[in-house]
C-alpha cells in the first residue's frame, strides 16, 4: 500500500514529503499510478510553474527531429549571429544584476566596504534557490519551444507543398471592398516618415519579446504570475508552428512585391531581403546553407505574442501605463505589419485569436483560474495581490 501525503490548503504537496514519495516510490514494486505522477508533478516547483511549456517543448522537438529524419533535413540553432542560447542567458544575467545590483548600492549607502554585504544580503533575500530554479527552469523551456518552432518553420516547404497567399489576397480584397489593405494604408499614411516610424515599430519588437520574459522570470516575485506568461508564449509558439504548417504562405511582400516598391528603403527593407536570400539558399541546398529560411506568414506570431503580453498585463494587473502602452503597441503593431507588407490583414485576425487563445490555454496550464475563466492564482507563499513594478 502506498503512503498516504499531506496536501497544502491549494492542493500541492510540501517539497519534504514529495521528496519522501520520490524516495518511498524507487522502493516499492508496485508499479507507478496516474495519482503518483500527479502528486510528483504537483510536489516538483519546476512542473508546477513550467511543466506544460517542457511538455510543448519535447512535442516540438520530437516533431523536429521526425520531421528532420524523414525530409533529410539539419536541425540548426536559429540563431547564427549570437546564438540563442548564449544571448537569452546573458539578457537573463543583466536583468539579475539589473535587480540587485541598484538595491545592494541603497543598502550600502553608497559606501563601497559595505557594498560586498549589501550585495549579499540582497542576492540572499531576492535570490533563494527556489527562484534559481524558477528562473533558468522557465528560461530553458522557453528557449526549446523557440528554438524548436524556428526549425518546423524552416521545415514548411518540404512538409507542404500547398501556398495560400492568393487565397488570403482575395480575403482581403474581399474585407476591404476590392482594395488592398497595404495600398489604402500607403495612402492614407505616406510612404515617407510613416514607413520609418513602421520599421521601428518592427524593430522595436524583436528586442521586446526576450526582455519581456527576462522581466517576467527575474523582476516578478508573483511567480504565478511570470510561469502564466512564459507558458502562454510557449504555446504561441507551439501552436503557430502548426498554423504555418497546416497553411503554408510567404506574405504580400514577397508574393506581390510590386505594392511595396515605393517604400523607402529602411532595416525593414534589408531584412526582407535577407530573409528572401535565406529561404532562396535553404531552399537550393539546405544543408549547404548553413542557415534557416524563416518565410510564413499566416497567423502573423508579432500579434499574436503582442496580444498575449496585453492580455497576461491586464490579468495580472500591472500598472496602468503599461498596459495602455502594451496596447497602444500592439495596434501600431498591427500596422506596421499590414503596411510594411509582412502579413495580409486576415493574418493580423488569426495572430489576434491565436494570443488570446494562448493565454487562456496557459491559465489553465498554470493554474490562473476560476473555473474556466483566468484569474491569476495567490498563493500562501506569494502575498501580493498584483504582479505590479511596484512590488519589485
Amino acid at each position: 500500500m502506498g503512503q498516504s501525503t499531506s496536501r497544502k490548503p491549494d492542493g500541492s504537496i510540501p517539497r519534504a514529503a514529495g521528496m519522501a514519495w520520490v524516495t518511498s516510490s524507487v522502493k516499492r514494486s508496485t508499479p507507478l499510478t496516474l495519482v503518483d505522477v500527479r502528486e510528483w508533478w504537483a510536489g516538483s516547483s519546476w512542473a508546477r510553474y513550467f511543466g506544460w511549456a517542457w511538455v510543448a517543448g519535447v512535442l516540438m522537438l520530437v516533431a523536429t527531429i521526425w520531421i528532420a529524419g524523414t525530409e533529410n533535413l539539419p536541425i540548426r540553432d536559429p540563431d547564427a549571429f549570437i546564438p540563442g542560447y548564449f544571448r537569452m542567458p546573458l539578457i537573463v544575467l543583466a536583468a539579475i544584476l539589473t535587480d540587485i545590483v541598484p538595491r545592494a548600492v541603497r543598502r550600502s549607502g553608497g559606501r563601497l566596504r559595505e557594498l560586498p554585504a549589501a550585495w549579499s544580503e540582497v542576492a540572499t533575500e531576492r535570490w533563494p534557490r527556489s527562484h534559481w530554479v524558477f528562473a533558468l527552469s522557465g528560461m530553458a523551456a522557453w528557449y526549446l519551444t523557440y528554438a524548436t518552432f524556428r526549425n518546423l518553420k524552416s521545415f514548411v516547404p518540404w512538409v507542404n507543398h500547398n501556398n495560400w497567399d492568393n487565397e488570403l489576397a482575395a480575403i482581403d480584397r474581399a474585407m476591404f471592398f476590392g482594395h488592398n489593405p497595404a495600398d489604402l494604408m500607403h495612402d492614407l499614411f505616406g510612404t515617407g516618415v510613416f514607413a520609418e516610424l513602421m520599421a521601428a515599430v518592427y524593430l522595436v519588437w524583436i528586442f521586446l519579446v526576450p526582455v519581456s520574459i527576462a522581466i517576467a522570470l527575474v523582476w516578478t516575485r508573483h511567480r504565478h504570475a511570470g510561469s502564466w506568461y512564459v507558458t502562454a508564449v510557449a504555446f504561441d509558439w507551439m501552436l503557430g508552428a502548426l498554423i504555418y504548417l497546416l497553411v503554408p504562405t510567404v506574405g504580400p511582400v514577397y508574393s506581390d512585391p510590386d505594392q511595396f516598391t515605393d517604400l523607402p528603403h529602411t532595416y525593414v527593407t534589408w531584412l526582407a531581403e535577407t530573409l528572401l536570400d535565406d529561404r532562396t539558399a535553404v531552399l537550393a541546398d539546405p544543408w549547404a546553407a548553413g542557415t534557416l529560411q524563416t518565410i510564413a506568414a499566416f497567423a502573423s506570431l508579432h500579434v499574436g505574442i503582442m496580444m498575449t503580453i496585453c492580455l497576461v498585463a491586464h490579468f495580472v494587473r500591472l500598472a496602468r501605463w503599461i498596459r495602455v502602452s502594451a496596447w497602444v503597441f500592439l495596434a501600431m503593431t498591427c500596422l506596421s505589419t499590414v503596411y510594411l507588407g509582412w502579413h495580409f490583414f486576415v493574418d493580423v485576425l488569426a495572430g489576434l485569436a491565436l494570443g488570446s487563445l494562448c493565454v487562456w490555454l496557459g491559465a489553465l496550464a498554470t493554474g490562473n483560474r476560476v473555473g474556466l475563466r483566468p484569474r491569476l492564482k495567490v498563493e500562501s507563499e506569494e502575498p501580493e495581490p498584483a504582479a505590479s513594478p511596484a512590488s519589485l
